[in-house]
């Protein structure tokens, strides 16, 4: 199963802007299989991001891409994936403008007319937790995105902390999505009532039934996301790693 770990970069964003490549071989050093693309840069080249890849070995584990270059830059988002070696594009954030149901019926038509014009990708969208205080059609607007039908295209990332923190179950949460989820997103909640961002196995999920749903479900990565560390977040993520190379023996 540790070939599906992943480190979203996002955890480390500060880290790369001081320098791309050393980040992604200390994350390959750590044990990683894979990094799952966000926050670089904004002058990084493509081109080197891909020839550090194959340099590292690290595996792509999708790429976080914003819902404006999705509908207004499609065609250079796709090089930018065949440059990775991935055909996971996920939207992983909407503008509060579209937190409405208006805007969340907007935005399955705009994700699923996206994955319609690239049918060899895969559209997934990525939740946080406001999606889960609007209602439409008798559902919260996250199940209406990802609702499990063969005419809607978009594809889960759910992730687990913050369906937790919207008062959700994250086990019973994820059950729809059995086959519709190659990416599932990591992050533990502390114990507390602050219920902050904390390393995979040190909180209050109980991972171990989430991954023994993935290895039944077709997840192909476990992409680890803290948002904020208390301190480096190179240790978080060591911490994670560690924490998830043991939980996957009670798999």
């Amino acid at each position: 199963m540790e070939h599906k770990f992943a480190a979203q970069l996002y955890t480390v964003r500060e880290e790369l802007a001081k320098g791309i490549r050393p980040v992604f071989q200390e994350l390959k050093e750590m044990g990683w299989a894979g990094v799952q693309i966000s926050a670089l840069p904004a002058d990084h080249d493509p081109q080197e991001i891909s020839a550090i890849l194959k340099e590292t070995g690290l595996g792509t584990a999708g790429m976080h891409i914003s819902l404006d270059r999705l509908e207004n830059d499609l065609e250079n988002v796709l090089k930018e994936a065949d440059l990775y070696d991935t055909k996971d594009i996920v939207c992983p954030y909407l503008p509060q403008e579209y937190w409405n149901q208006e805007g969340y019926t907007k935005v399955k038509e705009n994700l699923n007319a996206i994955a319609r014009k690239a049918p060899d990708y895969r559209i997934s969208y990525h939740n946080h937790a406001f999606e889960l205080e609007t209602e439409i059609n008798g559902v919260s607007a996250l199940e209406f995105l990802l609702e499990p039908s063969e005419d809607n295209l978009i594809l889960a990332e759910v992730d687990v902390y913050w369906v937790k923190k919207g008062g959700r179950d994250p086990l019973s949460f994820i059950q729809p999505y059995a086959n519709r989820m190659p990416i599932i997103h990591l992050k533990d909640m502390t114990n507390d009532e602050k219920e902050l961002f904390a390393e995979v196995g040190t909180g209050q999920i109980d991972f171990v039934p989430i991954l023994q749903w993935g290895e039944k479900s077709g997840v192909e990565w476990y992409a680890v996301e803290q948002d904020v560390c208390p301190g480096n977040p190179m240790d978080s993520l060591k911490i994670s790693l560690e924490n998830l190379m043991k939980l996957k023996e009670r798999v």
